[in-house]
């Protein structure tokens, strides 16, 4: 099985930008600690544009891809980032 990794790339509001760090650092520390089949989950902010976020995640397989597409943890975090975002995209992959 191949593991999967996510790209997701956040436009946030320029007022919104510490708060959004905030939730999304505790996010993926909290995937990290608590869901075995995440291997990697680095928050990166580009140095060309502040205001720009990036995830980068990697999971075990698509189980565990499924378990974190079901947490809670995501739901609650997709509603408190929810009004400080402009635009998300999101780019899934299989590594290899």
């Amino acid at each position: 099985m191949s593991q999967i990794a996510l790209v997701v790339d956040f436009q946030v509001k320029p007022s919104q930008r510490e708060a959004f760090l905030g939730v999304i650092r505790a996010h993926a520390a909290g995937t990290l600690a608590d869901e075995e089949g995440c291997m990697q989950f680095d928050v990166l902010v580009p140095k060309e544009d502040a205001n720009r976020v990036l995830l980068y995640e990697v999971y075990r397989d698509d189980a565990a891809f499924a378990v974190h597409g079901k947490s809670a943890r995501l739901v609650q975090t997709r509603a408190a980032y929810a009004d400080m975002i402009d635009k998300r995209f999101i780019t899934t992959c299989t590594v290899g």
